[in-house]
Order: structure tokens, then sequence, then C-alpha cells
């Protein structure tokens, strides 16, 4: 099967498939499905630059599932998302265009190199503080959201892995959300990461539009049930399930490797 230059089998397109509805079932609860969907893609066989690229083009597109919900039972900060979508998307873009300079040479042991740090972040013990209210600050609206998103949207731009969970322990540990709305607003933040990021991929030729097509579907279909999920269960069903997707992470690690 040939999709743009890529030759697939069925079989390794229905892993791929399945590949993309847990990385986004997963990133809508906790982050992370990155970690799961970059390795995927490289796997299948997608140089690292377009495998770059076509993560951002599924998560965009598959975030918005989660998005939907999580808007719908009010958990989204909209003061906080004012002042941070602006530098998540800044932030990416410009991410994006210095990882846009390397040979994909470079870029694989770029990938390899940071992975294992994503890792070890993502197992930072999280507190639950369900139903406290949510009080931020002037300062923490007007300059602490804002660095914090350039920063991680920085990061999301450059490499991607485990943004969502990043920005849900920034959420969590700096502004003091609790875990189910700390993983909402992550959803829009990094919404507008991969949106900053999808621009300069689109514009370099990075992205495979006709394989992007089931697999965004796919996405689409994690993102609603992983979210739903997460409203239903609450902060335990976020943290085993960041749990979980460091065990599949590794198992793919280890895959690459041999």
């Amino acid at each position: 099967m040939e999709f743009f230059s890529l030759e697939m089998t069925w079989w390794a397109l229905s892993a791929l498939i399945l590949a993309c509805f847990l990385a986004g079932f997963i990133d809508s609860i906790a982050g992370g499905g990155g970690l799961i969907l970059l390795p995927s893609l490289i796997l299948a066989g997608l140089p690292p630059q377009v495998a770059l690229g076509q993560g951002k083009l599924i998560s965009t597109f598959g975030t918005l599932a989660a998005i939907r919900n999580f808007v719908k039972n009010k958990k989204i900060i909209w003061k906080a998302i004012a002042t941070g979508i602006p530098a998540g998307l800044v932030g990416a873009y410009v991410g994006a265009e210095i990882i846009l300079l390397f040979e994909p040479e470079t870029v694989t042991k770029i990938i390899l190199g940071l992975l294992p740090v994503g890792i070890f972040l993502s197992f930072i013990p999280k507190k639950d503080h369900t139903n406290r209210p949510i009080l931020l600050s002037k300062a923490q609206l007007y300059f602490g959201v804002p660095t914090v998103v350039f920063t991680i949207g920085f990061y999301d731009g450059f490499f991607g892995p485990g943004t969502g969970s990043f920005l849900i322990l920034a959420l969590h540990f700096i502004l003091r959300f609790d875990l189910v709305s700390a993983s909402a607003n992550a959803k829009l933040f990094n919404f507008s990461s991969n949106a900053g990021a999808l621009v300069a991929f689109v514009i370099a030729g990075k992205v495979l539009y006709g394989l992007a097509v089931p697999l965004v579907i796919a996405n689409i279909l994690g993102n609603h049930i992983g979210s739903r999920s997460a409203i239903k269960y609450g902060p335990k069903l976020v943290q085993k399930t960041l749990t979980l997707s460091m065990v599949l992470l590794m198992v793919s690690l280890v895959y690459q490797f041999l």
C-alpha cells in the first residue's frame, strides 16, 4: 500500500491505527500520547521530521474531541487559556522551525536522547486537589501561565512526546490545579502548541495527508472516550493512565533498539 511515497502493509497500517487510538485515549486523560505516537510513526518507516509533522497533524485534530468534552463539563479556566494559547502557538512554532534545521539522522538521535527525560519527569508523583477552588493571581495569569506554556510549547515544537504530561505537571504543581482540571486545560494549551508546530511542518512539506485520514479518525475516537473517562473516574484514572503510557513507551523503545 502506498501513501504519498510511503509503502505500508495492511497489518502495519492496522497496528498504527491502534497506536493512534491508544495515544489519543492516554493523551486525553494524562498527556503523554506522543510518547506512543511518535515511536509508532518512526517504527512504521516515516523519516523523523515527517513523523514529527504527522504526529502534530494527528494530535491537533484528535485533541479537539477531548476539548469538546472538557468544555461541556465546565473544566476549562478561560482566563488562563486566554493568556496561555498565544504563548503556546509562538513557542511551538519557534521550536519546530529550529528542529527543521537539523538533518534527519540528527533528529533521530535527539529524539532517542530526549525520550528517557520524558519518561523520568512523567513519573513525578502528583497530589489531588479535587474540588479546591482555582484562584489565579494577576502575576500567574499574565506571567506564570504564558511563561510555562511558551516553554513547554517550544519543547512540543522541537520534540513533542510528553508535552501533555508536562503541562499537567506544571498546572498541578505551579498553579495548583486539581488533576482533572489540569488535564482539561492542558488539552487547550497542547492544541495551541500542536497547531503552531503544525504550521511549520506543513510549510516545510513534512506531512502525509493520505496516511493522516485513518490515523486522525482513530485518534479522535481515542480522545473522545478517554476524556469522558477522565471526567467520570477522576484523578486516580489520570495517575494510572500515566503509568500505563510509560510502560507502553518502554516496550516500544526496547523494540526500537532491538
